[in-house]
């Protein structure tokens, strides 16, 4: 299963939902245990009912466009302290903060732990012991932030507002 393609599919189905319900898509992961991870996020931070409000929004939608074949389970979640990192603009967000940056099948190095450095063009610059690498955002498979616990609370407090939805359920 090509990772980046799902990640294309499932934001395209569902993102539209979840923003309208006033969460930010954090992060679409699918795991070797055919689990499909989202991780959820809104000013506050988010709680069980919000989860099970995501997952009631988004199951139909998902076994609508069906853009996995068979059976798997559909977990949400808040992205916690090893907050993923997919899009462009949180490449951005983060820049200077730790990253484990973890490439896809055939990168002559495939595991990068250092400090973000921005985006230039279709990159992600990483500092690793002091030298800069380029690595394709369409070859990362995954990116988690490296967080203290100080560095947690003060991202908890900084999720940009997002619009409230007039109805949490379908």
């Amino acid at each position: 299963m090509d990772l980046l393609s799902l990640r294309i599919d499932v934001r395209k189905a569902i993102e539209p939902t979840v923003a309208r319900l006033g969460f930010d898509l954090v992060a679409v992961e699918w795991t070797g245990n055919r689990v499909l991870r989202l991780s959820v996020d809104k000013s506050g931070g988010i709680n069980g009912d919000d989860c099970a409000v995501v997952t009631q929004n988004v199951s139909p939608l998902l076994d609508a466009s069906d853009p996995i074949e068979g059976k798997y389970t559909l977990e949400v979640s808040s992205p916690g302290i090893d907050r993923p990192v997919e899009r462009r603009d949180d490449f951005r967000r983060f820049q200077g903060f730790r990253a484990k940056v973890k490439l896809g099948p055939g990168a002559p190095r495939r595991r990068f732990t250092g400090e973000l450095a921005g985006v230039d063009e279709d990159e992600l610059l990483i500092v690793v012991d002091g030298q800069t690498h380029r690595l394709f955002l369409d070859n990362i498979e995954q990116c988690h932030l490296v967080l203290d616990l100080e560095q947690y609370e003060q991202l908890g407090k900084s999720v940009p507002a997002l619009p409230q939805a007039e109805e949490t359920t379908p």
